[in-house]
């Protein structure tokens, strides 16, 4: 009788769970893979659903709303501070797109330095840190607690003795092996620390599906780090088991400052339900000229924003597009712009990692480089160690430095961050860079796939099947 109940339960919650797959869920292949695996499965299919199948977070949207006219007069002094940088006459059309979709502004007169892996990222982030006059905000997707994790958390300790306002922020899934130790004597030396809170919310309290994986420090609003690195040994490459690491931050240092602190600000409140009110003051270096577009997105917004910025950004292009992402799952969306920047003659290149630390996302990478073949994409695997930069160059002017993968994940269940550059010189740099990494790799053909066994075939179109959650 037990059983007959149990399977009869199922049925019902399969039902109901398939109606709200086909009302909420995406992309019409989603619903659909859903939908069957729900009525067919419902025994398993329900709770891994409801754990692993939305891809919508609520409740974001609510909080703010709650104290919309607090918010509201701390957005208006923002803006009207940052107004004189905001050259909307001499935007193109493509970043006012940019500035539409994201809610942020294209902002000029910043300073913006490439860093090149960890080493000199950290040395840089901790020496801005040192300096810090009145308030740090450090947001990390994973920050462990060994030789840089206690680095970094020494000169947070030490800002915060000095007087200096101190918040610190991280996932708490991502970060699920930080010592409640280290955040105690954080909290002794009177840094503010929290997690974000991906499963607060009614909806969200039993999802695993969500992300924060933002990478951000700012420094008095007047600087920011932004990039691909999180706070562990592995991202200096002196971990033995994962070897050499490449990767990829940048520092920008003026009034783009303040649209990262805004961002950092957002999630604070998500996670502690506290506003904070901090300077806000622009900053300019002298002759600077970059012009910078901060670029959050989420799964809590309307719009699946990182995937449309890099449809845009290849949809602009005109001589080339060169990716860096250690995870290549697009969707159909970014698939169908790849061939149409290669079908118009823009030079195409899209840079892997050969060592990969998820066998489903590099199993999946398999079928794309496969379909997407014929058209004049290069495709690069990157051989020494582990290459996790985020990087997007177009043409000899923009560049991207980021968070964000080229996969389902990025694209629609993390909160991610990316700084959008306009600049010639550090244009200049990111092909450098480039460059030096394409002599690391070894280029492939789009046939990869084609020799292979039967079995490894299956793997590749099973992990394939899974690429909206990978």
């Amino acid at each position: 009788m037990f059983w007959v109940i149990l399977v009869a339960v199922a049925e019902v919650l399969g039902i109901v769970s398939a109606f709200h797959a086909v009302t909420t869920v995406r992309t019409s292949q989603g619903a659909i893979a859903w939908t069957a695996c729900l009525l067919t499965f419902p025994l398993l299919a329900v709770p891994f659903y409801w754990v692993f199948g939305r891809n919508k977070f609520q409740g974001m949207a609510e909080i703010f709303e709650e104290r919309a006219a607090e918010i509201a007069v701390d957005v208006s002094r923002g803006r009207a501070a940052l107004e004189p940088y905001a050259r909307t006459d001499e935007l193109g059309p493509s970043e006012r797109s940019l500035e539409a979709l994201t809610g942020m502004s294209v902002l000029s007169q910043n300073a913006v330095t490439l860093l090149v892996d960890g080493g000199p990222t950290f040395d840089d982030i901790i020496a801005g840190i040192e300096a810090a006059e009145q308030h740090v905000l450090v947001q990390f997707y994973i920050m462990r607690a060994d030789g840089l994790g206690r680095r970094l958390g020494e000169a947070l300790k030490a800002r915060a003795q000095a007087g200096v306002a101190v918040y610190m922020l991280y996932d708490e899934v991502g970060s699920l092996s930080l010592p409640r130790d280290y955040i105690h004597d954080l909290r002794a030396a009177g840094v503010r620390v929290s997690e974000f809170g991906t499963t607060r919310g009614r909806m969200n309290r039993f999802q695993l599906n969500f992300r924060n994986h933002r990478k951000i420090v700012v420094v008095d609003g007047k600087r920011a780090w932004i990039g691909g690195h999180n706070v562990g040994d592995e991202y200096l490459g002196i971990d033995p088991k994962r070897g050499p690491w490449r990767d990829t931050h940048m520092r920008v240092e003026g009034p783009a400052a303040i649209e990262a602190q805004a961002i950092f600000l957002g999630d604070w409140y998500w996670a502690s339900r506290e506003i904070l009110r901090l300077a806000a003051v622009p900053h300019v270096v002298p002759g600077a000229a970059a012009r910078v577009l901060v670029a959050p997105s989420g799964p809590s917004t309307k719009l699946e924003t990182a995937s449309l910025i890099s449809v845009e950004l290849l949809h602009v292009a005109k001589q080339r597009v060169w990716i860096a992402t250690p995870y290549f799952v697009p969707d159909r969306a970014v698939m169908a712009a790849l061939r149409g920047a290669a079908l118009r003659g823009v030079d195409v290149r899209v840079m892997i990692t050969e060592k990969c630390d998820s066998l489903p996302t590099d199993l999946a990478a398999y079928w794309y480089l496969d379909a997407l073949g014929g058209v004049g994409i290069r495709f690069f695997r990157y051989t020494e160690g582990f290459m996790h930069s985020k990087v997007v160059l177009v043409d000899d002017e923009v560049g991207s430095v980021g968070t964000v993968n080229w996969d389902s994940r990025s694209f629609r269940l993390n909160f991610e961050v990316s700084a959008l550059v306009h600049d010639v010189d550090f244009a200049t740099q990111l092909e450098a860079m480039f460059e030096r990494d394409f002599e690391r790799c070894r280029e492939v053909g789009s046939g990869e796939l084609e020799g292979r066994g039967v079995f490894f075939r299956t793997a590749v179109h099973t992990a394939r099947l899974l690429s909206p959650i990978l």
